[in-house]
């Protein structure tokens, strides 16, 4: 747990607050990069309402990566770039295919299986859109859907990856908010799972509607457990790695480091991956995880200067001023991350308003782990809506369509996870169902 410094002082919200902020979310908003935003923002604050010392700037970019659940981060982003230089994805996305693909859409169904199948191994949204779309854009295509819908589908289907555990997305929320990563690993199954569905099920219904794809051959038993055989070894990394969590043998931490070890034993027994592969693999699973790493170093001094100022308190105080009906605070709090969503990366988004947000869901009776599964669903819709829409850049990128055309082709994706966020803070058992 990220411990906040505790202060006697006391500041009222003025313009050395405010100002600040605002300054920050202007240098976010002209595209200056999120960790030097945050750590100009936690300077100004800290140097204008003198709540803290300023030296606690530097102890605390320390202490925000000094922590051992962090290290699953860089080790599942790995494991996700071994998992597509060793073809192992290849064989992931088969066993989807033959699974679902007789159905009615069904290509398009295996297609967002297929992200949750590399979701279970990844917990990377970016990285699924990008290998899952690399595979499957082109035949979507062929089989009748329109390049900008095609996109859309992947890249909504892709949001499975912080909301599929093992997730980054639960480790960096349980580390702020001092919740073990298992614990919300099991309470995000079932809402993980739900979401998957409400995108597939979209999918069917546009496919009726427009008649996008009809099924091609039906489903084979035969052949669906000689791809099954097939795919052993690739259905081996998420068998392990959840299979572990989940039954307590080992942590998120050692999870991720077996299942990195275990997809390159793999690959290099199968000769799909080489001695020669690994400084390039290791480049590019550096540089994802260089992205991730310095937000989280440098969210921790302004979350700290949050707490000591107050901030929380003051929010559920102005919140609670203006209604007092559990609904409508809901609704406010679901509101914010959505909003919040659209413009900024999760990470940030996790490490500044989970302080922030959690005071108040408890105000109104929502609990702790609820309020994750919650936040971490509300805020996987921002990887499909614009500006930010990190999905749709990714597939943009890879297929040349121009983002506001997939964007157009993603309403009903946001629509259906919108439901089931809805669903999961209003039904507390879909998340704590597993807990009791």
């Amino acid at each position: 747990m990220l411990n906040y410094y505790q202060t006697d002082v006391v500041v009222d919200l003025g313009w050395e607050f405010y100002g600040p902020v605002i300054g920050m979310l202007v240098l976010i908003g002209l595209a200056v990069p999120v960790w030097v935003s945050l750590g100009l923002g936690s300077i100004a604050l800290l140097f204008i309402t003198d709540v803290l010392p300023l030296s606690l700037f530097g102890e605390s970019l320390f202490d925000g990566i000094d922590a051992f659940a962090l290290i699953a981060v860089p080790l599942f982003i790995l494991t996700g770039d071994v998992l597509v230089r060793t073809g192992l994805s290849n064989k992931l996305l088969d066993v989807a295919e033959a699974s679902v693909g007789g159905a009615r859409a069904g290509f398009g169904s295996a297609t967002v299986l297929g992200c949750g199948f590399f979701a279970c191994i990844s917990g990377s949204d970016a990285a699924g859109a990008a290998a899952v779309g690399r595979m499957t854009i082109d035949r979507l295509v062929k089989q009748g859907y329109p390049k900008p819908y095609a996109c859309a589908l992947v890249a909504a289907g892709a949001c499975t990856g912080i909301l599929i555990p093992p997730s980054i997305a639960y480790i960096i929320i349980g580390l702020v908010l001092g919740i073990s990563a298992s614990t919300l690993f099991l309470a995000a199954a079932v809402p993980g799972l739900m979401v998957m569905g409400a995108i597939m099920l979209t999918n069917v219904v546009m496919n009726r509607i427009h008649g996008y794809e009809n099924a091609g051959q039906g489903f084979s038993f035969k052949r669906w457990i000689s791809v099954v055989i097939d795919a052993r070894y690739a259905l081996m990394v998420p068998f392990v790695i959840l299979g572990g969590i989940y039954s307590g043998i080992f942590t998120p931490t050692e999870a991720a480091a077996i299942a990195v070890v275990t997809t390159i034993i793999i690959g290099l027994f199968q000769g799909t991956l080489k001695v020669s592969d690994f400084p390039k693999m290791l480049e590019s699973s550096a540089k994802v995880n260089g992205v991730i790493l310095p937000i989280i170093a440098l969210s921790l001094p302004l979350a700290q200067t949050l707490a000591a100022l107050d901030v929380p308190q003051a929010f559920v105080q102005s919140m609670t001023s203006i209604t007092d009906s559990h609904v409508a605070l809901t609704l406010i709090m679901i509101g914010i991350l959505i909003l919040a969503g659209c413009f900024m990366e999760t990470t940030p988004n996790i490490l500044i308003l989970s302080p922030i947000l959690l005071p108040l869901a408890r105000e109104i009776g929502m609990e702790d782990v609820q309020f994750c599964i919650m936040m971490v669903t509300s805020l996987g819709v921002g990887f499909i809506t614009p500006p930010l829409g990190l999905n749709l850049f990714v597939v943009s990128g890879l297929t040349g369509t121009s983002v506001l055309k997939i964007a157009a082709r993603s309403g009903p994706y946001v629509i259906s996870m919108l439901t089931v966020v809805l669903m999961l803070a209003f039904i507390p058992e879909l998340s704590l169902w597993a807990l009791d």
